[in-house]
């Protein structure tokens, strides 16, 4: 059995790799920003959780005592990195909006195949044009 200090860690390897089993087993935009913020949870929970010194209090100098300090470092990231966070996930899922808008899904296959279908389309227009293109370069020819 893990000895009783280390239970966070073993808590953000769980959630760091749900996390990345959702991002990478998904198909569906939303369950992938999901997983990335999960996995984004076990990385604070993993600094807070280096920054914490047992037995140490609050970095606040006290005359004529000797005392540990924690790093108040980490929690200031930490803080930092949920800000910037949440203003990623807000992104990721107005991309996710926008895209559900254009190809009318947010499975990764349903646009993967909406967009091979525009590019066949776009080919065969191309090569529509081209042979129209030549179609009049050689009545021109023949006319001349």
């Amino acid at each position: 059995m893990a000895e009783p200090g280390l239970y966070n860690y073993w808590i953000a390897t769980f959630l760091m790799m749900t996390g990345f089993y959702v991002v990478i087993s998904s198909g569906n935009l939303v369950k992938k920003i999901v997983g990335l913020n999960v996995f984004q949870a076990s990385v604070f929970l993993f600094y807070i959780s280096m920054g914490n010194v047992r037995g140490a209090t609050a970095p606040i100098i006290i005359e004529g005592a000797v005392v540990a300090y924690s790093n108040p470092l980490p929690h200031v990231l930490i803080l930092t990195a949920i800000v910037v966070g949440v203003a990623t996930t807000a992104l990721g899922l107005a991309l996710v909006v926008r895209i559900n808008e254009a190809y009318g899904s947010v499975e990764e296959d349903e646009i993967h195949q909406h967009e091979m279908r525009d590019e066949e389309e776009e080919i065969q227009r191309e090569i529509k044009e081209a042979e129209e293109y030549l179609q009049r370069k050689i009545k021109k020819e023949k006319s001349e």
